[in-house]
């Protein structure tokens, strides 16, 4: 795996519970709609433990988290809300808590695997490698 596992462009591929998991984090219908099986392309540059995590939406929107392995960052959540969070790594798996989920990043297989929980609600989220 090594230090730069993460670093690539990943185009969504497929998800599990999407539609329990944004209702029950309390996103709005219409971006419920705008985001089911929508193709986030996911930017992920890694230089050690320092991250740009970016997620490009269809129609030119994007989100970008900037973040350093163990160091509070300011983080935007699926929703475009802000809030601090301190991102850990464990076991190659990156992990942070969100406002009102709990969310892992791993790479397996080459295709990033994002796994989200709220309340016992896991969306999981798989996206093929693209560059």
């Amino acid at each position: 795996q090594g230090n730069m596992a993460f670093t690539g462009k990943y185009e969504f591929e497929s998800d599990e519970n999407y539609d329990a998991f944004v209702t029950k984090i309390g996103l709005p219908s219409d971006k419920i709609e705008m985001g089911r099986n929508c193709k986030i392309v996911t930017e992920v540059v890694q230089n050690g433990n320092d991250f740009i995590w970016t997620q490009h939406f269809p129609g030119g929107r994007t989100t970008t988290n900037k973040f350093t392995i163990g160091k509070e960052a300011d983080m935007e959540t699926m929703g475009g809300r802000s809030f601090k969070a301190t991102v850990k790594m464990e076991g190659g798996k990156i992990i942070a808590d969100f406002p009102n989920y709990h969310h892992t990043a791993e790479i397996s297989g080459g295709k990033l695997v994002e796994i989200s929980t709220s309340s016992g609600v896991v969306y999981k989220r798989t996206s093929k490698k693209i560059a």
